[in-house]
């Protein structure tokens, strides 16, 4: 059957490339829709901050004029400043069980790249390595968490019949309350007590200060994610954006800045699992009364997202990662939180793999990003 694969150029293209995924899991019972204002801006060239240095395009594939699925195709500069690499990104790569669909897109997407010459593809990441990225190929039992991805099963064999290839796995932890060691907490509070003699203090960001924290948290993770496999530095473009729209879920007993007479070295971010509240929401629409919805239940979520976390390099192995799992799951038993899920963690981070697991915390979740060598 043919099938015709088209650019997304008008608004009206915007909304169905935005709807597409919808309909697509309309019936699944562990879809959560993004929120539709969230998903709109990011598709606005003058709002969204990428599209000051990065080039991007979309298509939509048809089928008897029905639209069996989207992908994007990413030319980011910076990533290959960074990285001195060579390599474009595909993302927001959505299709029916059908690998002539799936073809279809794919090779749009590389006919677009192969402008810039690039000798490597690798996604999805939806937009740059900074959003959400990767496909589920693990724990398909559950719903996703606060950004964090979903797709169905079938996806990974398509993948690699397209002759993709593994280029990186994400990992998600869930530390359950209930189950987290207390030796491993009593360590942390003995650690942190050491810590302090040294001046060091790991303390609850300072909401009302906001702006001034959040220039920490952005030196801290740019310092401290330097060597982090995909990595690329945030602008302050991108930056401000991400802090303005974490602003309005971040709560400060779940957020902690680490300092070192009175320096910035250390963070972490937990957000509400609001995905337990918005997967009811139809198209992930906000209005008319989801938004109040929103607003007042964020604070009664039986789930956190453990969001980033990050030591700069000069204060690794100070047991400074412990201390911050440790005070963010103290906080949720005080709230009656179930359990965190710690996501995502590269599975070439020893360091944070090996403090979810002291405090018993399960691999439970396995994303992965998939390479595609263009000269092979």
């Amino acid at each position: 059957m043919h099938i015709e694969v088209k650019r997304v150029n008008t608004n009206g293209d915007v909304k169905q490339f935005i709807q597409f995924q919808h309909d697509l899991y309309r019936d699944d019972p562990f879809y959560v829709p993004e929120l539709y204002i969230a998903q709109k801006e990011m598709f606005d060239t003058v709002k969204f901050p990428f599209y000051k240095y990065g080039k991007i395009a979309h298509f939509l594939a048809y089928q008897n004029n029905k639209i069996v699925g989207r992908i994007s195709a990413i030319s980011n500069p910076r990533y290959n400043s960074y990285h001195n690499s060579h390599v474009g990104f595909f993302g927001f790569f959505d299709f029916i069980e059908s690998f002539e669909v799936a073809e279809a897109l794919f090779n749009a997407a590389l006919d677009w790249l192969a402008q810039f010459g690039y000798n490597k593809i690798i996604g999805p990441t939806n937009f740059t390595t900074n959003e959400t990225a990767g496909y589920l190929i693990e724990g398909y039992d559950s719903s996703p968490f606060i950004m964090m991805t979903y797709n169905f099963p079938y996806y990974q064999e398509i993948i690699h019949k397209l002759g993709l290839e593994k280029e990186m796995d994400l990992f998600a932890y869930m530390i359950e309350t209930d189950k987290v060691s207390e030796k491993s907490v009593r360590i942390s509070n003995l650690i942190e007590d050491r810590l302090a003699k040294q001046n060091i203090e790991v303390r609850k960001v300072r909401l009302h200060a906001f702006e001034a924290e959040a220039k920490k948290i952005k030196a801290i993770y740019n310092a401290a994610w330097e060597s982090n496999w995909g990595f690329v530095p945030f602008t302050d473009n991108e930056f401000e954006y991400l802090a303005n729209n974490l602003k309005l879920l971040l709560d400060e007993d779940f957020a902690f800045i680490a300092e070192h007479k009175g320096e910035p070295i250390g963070f972490s971010i937990s957000l509400p699992n609001i995905n337990e509240i918005t997967r009811k929401f139809k198209n992930g629409k906000l209005l008319p009364f989801n938004l109040l919805s929103l607003l007042f239940r964020k604070k009664k979520t039986k789930f956190i997202r453990i969001l980033a976390m990050g030591v700069t390099n000069a204060y690794r192995k100070k047991g400074i990662e412990a201390i911050f799992f440790s005070k963010t799951i103290q906080e949720a038993k005080k709230r009656g939180i179930v359990g965190g899920e710690a996501s995502w963690v590269l599975e070439t981070n020893t360091m944070m793999k090996k403090a979810a697991e002291n405090l018993n915390g399960e691999l439970y979740k396995t994303y992965r990003l998939f390479s595609y060598n263009v000269d092979a």
